[in-house]
């Protein structure tokens, strides 16, 4: 699968995907640091790349429809310290081999994940 994290998440989280079988890079490596929102769903869309991010703003589907994205996985987490977001995307990558991200918006925080689908788009 192909990533891209947010400027709000340490390299580390592109490095562990990478590390597991996925194509991961950041938005420090594309120089897109400070980017707006929108210039980064739209770079997620060029690219065909799944965003994984701190911002609850794309977990917004009126905004950033998932179906007409890669796939979206917003980390809402009580703490956002790098251990505790390494944590929770050791247990995220179980969930990514036996479930598919796109066209879908993935809220995941330290219990659960909960999936929605863009409008008319059908469960995998």
């Amino acid at each position: 699968m192909r990533f891209k994290t947010d400027e709000n998440l340490h390299p580390e989280v592109a490095a562990i995907l990478n590390q597991h079988g996925h194509d991961a890079v950041t938005i420090w490596d594309e120089d897109l640091r400070g980017a707006s929102d929108l210039d980064v769903a739209e770079a997620c869309r060029r690219e065909h790349r799944v965003l994984v991010t701190l911002d609850a703003g794309f977990g917004d589907i009126r905004r950033y429809e998932p179906s007409s994205l890669p796939g979206i996985i917003v980390m809402r987490l009580a703490h956002q310290s790098r251990k505790a977001v390494v944590a929770v995307l050791y247990r995220l990558l179980t969930l990514l081999e036996g479930e598919g991200v796109s066209g879908a918006l993935w809220i995941v925080d330290e219990q659960r994940v909960r999936i929605r689908y863009g409008f008319g788009a059908e469960k995998p």
